[in-house]
């Protein structure tokens, strides 16, 4: 080919290239995920997660704890890492080892909508950016639009998306109206076509439970309700939201605080076991577990959290499934909540950035690539 043809020939392969639409990096790195689950447990600090039971509030004074020997029994040990994987097996010992827990000192996640309160948080985890017209807990249409809403949106996750939470606010956070997203909220029975019995008898048993908080329901009741919701719809995409750690901390009872983490454990190690059970879900989930803001520190700040309170901007993060690599020895970067909603959507091959330039960017680390 002589050299004109061949400059004709390579103008024409470079407009052709500029032509070609982009490929989605997520999706051409070809993950495993099909399925993500979201879930956010209210107010649990990063402290417990990493570090186990607090004793400098296994007491009664500072921590309102009802019986201290038998606390200090189930989660005082020695050490830091013997209390964390007593008070938090299923995260020590399977999402820390076999997946990637962010947050401890040195990779520090962090709030980044300055409010530190819970519906900012849930907002910034579900758009991937603070918004300062979110500014309260009070029960307004979002007007935002989640990461929920966007794969909704999309006809592969259409009427595949969920979210089941102890909040009464819930509904509004993901504004169910605009949305049409399938929302269980506090004390609303479940709805839909097809209601197994067990999800009957869930919904008669919650409406006739003594109300111990007016807006926020029991975390056994969201738990076992978004359980049988993936075992009949099998959703694709879900959040499961729990309140009680938040309560009992506001309450000042660190006793139930701990019980209420410890069952929120036990409840992600039963819906992994769960999901691996089952020929839709194994090895084609990725959880992500995480809360929407911390709290401060002993003796007193621990009940509290907001723009005030020092620590209460830090988070944890931890994600486990089959895109992400196992801990290892690999310094791992800050997991801020910014970032949760577009690395959700990676783990499908979705980019939300592209969609929500406002939004954090994905979580590398936590996802495998080629």
């Amino acid at each position: 080919m002589n050299r004109p043809l061949l400059a004709l020939a390579a103008l024409a392969f470079l407009g052709l290239a500029a032509d070609a639409p982009a490929q989605d990096p997520s999706r051409a790195a070809g993950t495993k995920t099909k399925n993500v689950i979201l879930v956010i447990s209210d107010g649990l600090r990063w402290q417990e997660v990493f570090s186990g039971a607090d004793p400098a509030l296994m007491n009664k004074q500072d921590g309102g704890v009802a019986d201290v020997e038998v606390l200090k029994k189930a989660y005082g040990q020695e050490t830091p890492e013997a209390r964390r994987e007593a008070l938090l097996p299923f995260l020590s010992k399977v999402v820390a080892r076999q997946g990637r827990l962010y947050g401890d000192a040195g990779n520090e996640g962090r709030v980044t909508n300055g409010k530190n309160f819970s519906y900012p948080g849930y907002n910034e985890a579900f758009t991937g950016f603070g918004d300062p017209r979110i500014d309260s807990n009070d029960k307004f249409a979002n007007p935002n639009v989640t990461v929920f809403e966007w794969l909704n949106a999309k006809p592969e996750y259409a009427g595949k998306v969920a979210a089941f939470g102890t909040w009464d606010v819930f509904p509004y956070i993901l504004n169910r109206e605009r949305s049409g997203l399938k929302v269980v909220a506090c004390w609303e029975p479940p709805y839909g076509e097809g209601l197994t019995p067990q999800e009957k008898l869930l919904g008669e048993a919650n409406a006739s439970l003594h109300r111990l908080w007016p807006d926020c329901g029991y975390d056994a009741v969201s738990f076992h309700l978004a359980l049988e919701n993936l075992k009949r719809e099998k959703t694709r995409v879900m959040f499961l939201g729990f309140g009680e750690t938040d309560e009992f901390a506001h309450a000042g009872r660190y006793d139930q605080y701990l019980e209420s983490a410890h069952k929120f454990d036990g409840y992600m190690a039963t819906l992994w076991e769960t999901l691996q059970a089952m020929p839709e879900y194994k090895d084609s989930t990725t959880l992500i577990l995480t809360t929407d803001h911390g709290r401060g520190d002993a003796p007193t700040e621990w009940k509290s959290h907001g723009e005030k309170i020092a620590g209460a901007e830090r988070i944890w993060v931890g994600v486990l499934g089959p895109d992400t690599p196992p801990r290892g020895d690999e310094p791992l970067e800050p997991a801020d909540q910014n970032r949760i909603a577009a690395t959700l959507a990676a783990f499908l091959g979705e980019d939300y950035n592209a969609y929500q330039p406002k939004a954090g960017p994905v979580i590398s680390s936590a996802i495998a690539r080629p």
